[in-house]
């Protein structure tokens, strides 16, 4: 098969990274990837998804084993703070009327299917290394890796995240990620009677909601204002995310609130948000994921939209044999829909931030994922 690149090389193991992997080599291309920790590990608890990352994972070959590992339901439940349910957000069936439309992982036990599948793949991944150089000409790129080995590539896609070095080695003028005036907590808990899906509680500013991530386990996720982007010492973690559901009555928050302890797992996270203006692309070197549109979890979208971009670049790079052509035709197939999702999520941060309008809020959160249910 002619295809834009037969030489490729990933730079960063994460998800948007993995799925670039699988997918390219689908088309016969050699593909290279680099991690720079030795480990290959990935930090977090639980992840919440919705149904277009699940069309993502079917189309990857991944879907079977996340519904075997993880937590598929329908709908999300929207909740007062003393506990009366007023609403469902209805979550369409994307990825096929045989799945539900939103589901929950481990985000560890969700990298490890995808590094699974990457190796089974046929990708010749290379950990605990990083890039030192890339030099590109009319033909290729030559990369000098720190193991102090040199190759050459037609492509190298950079998937390294939100403080990308390949980012900053391409296009060193690139805005920086912008801190968003929120921060997400979260923790992992034993499963709870009643709680079958996604469920949120929309107080004034603190927007607590817990979502199921397997058999036997659900992950509280509770955003919270924060004006500077200060450290926050772990000592205090237990204490301080039990404080901030004081003030929720619900019976279902107050029994989270007691399980809460050093044994849950928690992590804070300051969020910030990246929306790189195009092109993405200088020659032959091309970003995706967080590198290029990092999100705040607003919409659950953020490992969406950076998957999605390792099909759509796999398929452009697979129908074109012009490199050029290929990355342009990926860049304007991704602007529009990443667009949304950062500066809507943004949006919707800003809302909570302020204690603005909830039907403003409701009418984006209806618009965008409405949108995503679109093909990509």
């Amino acid at each position: 098969m002619s295809t834009a690149a037969q030489r490729i090389l990933i730079i960063g193991g994460g998800f948007s990274g993995m799925a670039a992997a699988i997918q390219l080599r689908k088309l016969g291309a050699d593909v290279d990837l680099v991690e720079i920790d030795p480990g290959w590990r990935s930090y977090g608890a639980g992840i919440s998804l919705g149904g277009a990352t699940l069309r993502a994972f079917r189309q990857l070959g991944i879907l079977e084993a996340f519904l075997a590992q993880g937590h598929a339901s329908d709908g999300v439940n929207i909740c007062l703070p003393h506990g009366p349910q007023i609403a469902t957000l209805p979550t369409p069936r994307i990825a096929g009327d045989d799945v539900p439309g939103g589901a929950g992982i481990m985000r560890p036990v969700l990298a490890r299917i995808m590094a699974e599948a990457t190796r089974a793949a046929g990708t010749q991944v290379h950990l605990g290394c990083s890039f030192t150089q890339i030099e590109q000409d009319a033909d290729g790129v030559e990369v000098g890796f720190t193991d102090g080995q040199r190759r050459r590539y037609d492509l190298v896609i950079g998937a390294d995240g939100l403080y990308s070095k390949v980012r900053q080695t391409v296009f060193p003028n690139a805005p920086q990620p912008r801190y968003s005036g929120q921060a997400v907590w979260r923790a992992v808990l034993p499963c709870q009677e009643g709680i079958t899906n996604t469920t949120m509680w929309m107080g004034p500013k603190v927007k607590p909601g817990v979502n199921p991530i397997s058999a036997t386990e659900m992950y509280l996720f509770l955003t919270e204002p924060r004006a500077n982007n200060d450290h926050v010492d772990p000592a205090t973690f237990v204490d301080h995310l039990r404080g901030l559901l004081a003030d929720f009555p619900a019976p279902a928050l107050q029994t989270i609130r007691g399980q809460i302890g050093p044994d849950s797992q928690i992590v804070f996270r300051p969020l910030e948000s990246l929306l790189l203006p195009q092109p993405w692309f200088q020659n032959r070197v091309v970003l995706i994921g967080d590198a290029v549109h990092a999100t705040t979890p607003h919409l659950a979208s953020g490992a969406c939209i950076g998957i999605e971009d390792a099909l759509v670049l796999a398929e452009e790079i697979g129908c074109n044999t012009d490199t050029q052509q290929a990355l342009a035709a990926f860049s304007a197939r991704r602007w529009e829909r990443c667009r949304m999702v950062v500066q809507n999520s943004v949006r919707l941060g800003e809302i909570e931030i302020e204690g603005g309008d909830k039907e403003e809020h409701g009418r984006i959160m209806r618009e965008s994922l409405m949108a995503l249910a679109q093909p990509i």
